[in-house]
């Protein structure tokens, strides 16, 4: 690429993208605007954003006190709670660089990322004092570990050595900070990728790309003042999709969910009908039981102005019509990865050059990861490098650049298998219609070739969820001695018993030729799922990659 310089401008150039100036802006303008949060007894409780804002400088001068230095990698391990809402903005707003703590990962993993961060302050919530003091061993170098607590840090028993006590630290601060003026090129936040091969990769967040990410996704999502934000999506990986900063750029009310297991589902869609949620983020695996738990309820809710959105896999068409049909919910297809920042594709709405669409073509046209989020620049790209048209019938891996994707991963010599002047290479294949609309078809590591021909695992999961017995679905690739790979479905049903393999195959002849169709259908109690919710395909791959070693068919 190219660089040129053109003539001067009079804007004030040097003035800095940074954090702390999009809370500063809504909690001035909007100070009277609520953020509801979930209390440890499992209440809620609620203040405003000067409240909010009050809290965060206080975090920010213990910050300070504990001597933490601009640059120095400061930890977080805790849930989508009014702390952590306030030290996502206190960390960085100080010039360090705020660490986010993956709760899913290994205790062995969560220790490699603190080292390999360079953390010097871990801050515990006190519910996850266990997780931190088995990180502890690993994480040596941190020099203080600073736990929340309601209660004093002395009435708590724990291993974790040189522990500092938040809440009265809190107590001990003035209520004011000056905030610094922080190079936006600084690391504003550390996330570590959680990828099922190998240790896990640091991806550092810029000032300047959150603020520039912050920006689209608002446009994106048409958030305002008027739309409250639920973080369904854990705070403590890629931003929660970058919901946080939104919500407050956009000044919208905020619910904090806090703590919550599968068995809270209903808890999370009785606070999102209270507090009239309108914006809330989740993967399939959550909003599927939402959906369930919302056909128990004898009066259903009118959600027609709530956007969920959709990460992690493709949502499934029932999935998306129940909600649109039952309640009046959009659920909106999206895509991106912690290297993204994440967003760079949003499916919000049919494009009004497709207004004279069929509805089924609507429908199908929802399963695309949508359209590209301005800023953002995607290549489709062959197995020898070259650039593929943008024609809906190329097949390639997307290449994704833009002023907030990651060009390295931290401490890492680059690596052209990952990074390609400038653009993240995704790993994952698609194609872009003449529309722009990005339709993923696999992983290169999931997709099967069979007999020559390439076989798409996500359409084929997403048909079978089709099947009125079939909660849970998954395609892997496995070994065949004749055509070299075949696809395998694993299937969860309701009833935990078999599932025809002819029903599979009527049911996938729809858009499936003959020779793609599945030989074997096998169901299982439940299907492994990676850190973030992800199928684990990697396990499940090894699990079956014998089933046709003994028996070929001719």
């Amino acid at each position: 690429m190219t660089m040129i310089t053109g003539h001067r401008s009079t804007h004030g150039d040097d003035y800095q993208l940074n954090t702390s100036t999009l809370l500063r802006h809504s909690a001035r303008t909007y100070p009277e605007q609520k953020i509801v949060y979930r209390t440890p007894d499992g209440g809620w409780d609620r203040y405003t954003y000067a409240d909010a804002y009050t809290g965060v400088q206080r975090a920010a001068n213990v910050l300070e006190a504990l001597g933490v230095q601009p640059g120095e990698v400061v930890g977080i391990l805790d849930w989508n709670s009014r702390r952590l809402f306030e030290l996502y903005w206190a960390i960085p707003g100080t010039g360090a660089v705020m660490l986010q703590m993956n709760l899913r990962l290994s205790p062995e993993d969560l220790g490699y990322v603190a080292a390999h961060s360079g953390a010097s302050v871990i801050l515990v919530d006190e519910s996850l004092i266990g997780v931190a003091e088995a990180i502890a061993p690993h994480a040596p170098g941190v020099r203080r570990w600073v736990i929340m607590a309601d209660r004093p840090v002395t009435a708590i028993e724990t291993t974790l050595p040189a522990v500092a006590d938040y809440e009265q630290s809190v107590r001990q601060v003035p209520s004011e900070y000056h905030w610094p003026v922080i190079d936006e090129r600084s690391a504003y936040s550390a996330c570590y990728t959680t990828g099922t091969t190998g240790r896990p990769k640091g991806v550092y967040y810029s000032h300047r790309g959150i603020c520039l990410h912050t920006v689209a996704q608002a446009a994106n999502l048409l958030m305002s003042a008027e739309d409250t934000v639920m973080m369904i999506t854990p705070m403590f990986h890629a931003q929660s999709w970058g919901l946080p900063q939104s919500a407050v750029y956009t000044a919208a009310r905020i619910v904090l969910p806090g703590a919550y297991t599968a068995a809270d589902i209903g808890v999370l869609v009785d606070a999102m009908i209270a507090e009239t949620v309108t914006v809330a983020n989740g993967a399939p695996a959550i909003f599927g039981p939402m959906l369930e738990y919302i056909r128990t309820l004898d009066i259903k809710p009118d959600l027609s102005r709530t956007r969920l959105l959709s990460g992690s896999t493709e949502p499934p068409l029932a999935l998306m019509r129940g909600f649109h049909y039952e309640v009046g919910a959009d659920v909106i297809h999206a895509y991106g990865a912690p290297e993204t920042t994440p967003t760079t594709f949003v499916n919000r709405g049919v494009k009004f050059s497709l207004g004279g669409l069929s509805e089924d073509e609507k429908w199908d046209l929802k399963r695309c990861q949508g359209l590209p989020v301005n800023g953002v620049d995607v290549r489709i790209v062959d197995g020898q490098g070259h650039e593929l048209p943008h024609d809906g019938v190329s097949i390639g891996e997307v290449w994704l650049r833009g002023p907030w994707t990651t060009t390295s991963y931290f401490g890492r010599e680059p690596d052209p298998d990952q990074f390609v002047d400038g653009y993240w290479r995704s790993g994952d294949l698609g194609t872009v219609t003449p529309t722009g609309h990005l339709k993923l078809t696999d992983r290169l590591k999931d997709v099967a070739k069979s007999g020559g021909e390439w076989i798409s695992s996500i359409d084929m999961e997403n048909l079978i969820m089709m099947h009125p017995r079939v909660t849970e679905a998954a395609v892997v690739t496995v070994p065949h001695q004749k055509w070299q790979e075949r696809p395998l479905v694993l299937v969860v049903t309701v009833d935990g018993e078999d599932l025809p393999l002819r029903e599979v195959q009527e049911l996938l002849g729809t858009r499936f030729a003959k020779w793609q169709l599945p030989d074997t259908v096998l169901v299982r109690s439940d299907l492994p799922r990676t850190s973030v919710g992800k199928l684990d395909k990697k396990s499940l791959r090894v699990e079956y990659r014998d089933i046709y070693s003994a028996t070929q068919p001719a």
